[in-house]
């Protein structure tokens, strides 16, 4: 239990607060009505975060980096050329090559 006392009576968090609980929230297999059990705030109030942290420009992004599996094989033709993959909501995908201009990246990605 948190008491609050003075003039303010809502709770205040750190936008790194707000950055991991929504993380948490709509990581893999997380449900957001128990993730804001545990934080103690309304399934609403994740969601406006998830949207002001969207508009912000900087955005909530996982970044995960897979190494390529070689397994012994030399074949070189066979290998995917080195790029970034995108995924946006789990409906698209976009494969931006490493050799792409920053500025190009940039404007995919928005």
């Amino acid at each position: 239990m948190q008491i609050i006392t003075g003039r303010e009576r809502r709770r205040s968090w750190s936008e790194g607060q707000k950055r991991a609980i929504v993380a948490a929230a709509f990581a893999p297999g997380a449900i957001v009505a128990d993730v804001a059990r545990r934080a103690d705030v309304c399934a609403g109030q994740i969601y406006r975060w998830r949207q002001e942290l969207r508009s912000t420009g900087g955005g909530l992004s996982e970044v995960v980096i897979a190494a390529v599996d070689d397994s012994g094989n030399d074949d070189a033709a066979r290998r995917p050329a080195a790029a970034i993959e995108i995924e946006f909501a789990g409906a698209v995908r976009v494969r931006i090559a490493v050799l792409t201009p920053p500025e190009l990246a940039a404007a995919l990605r928005r």
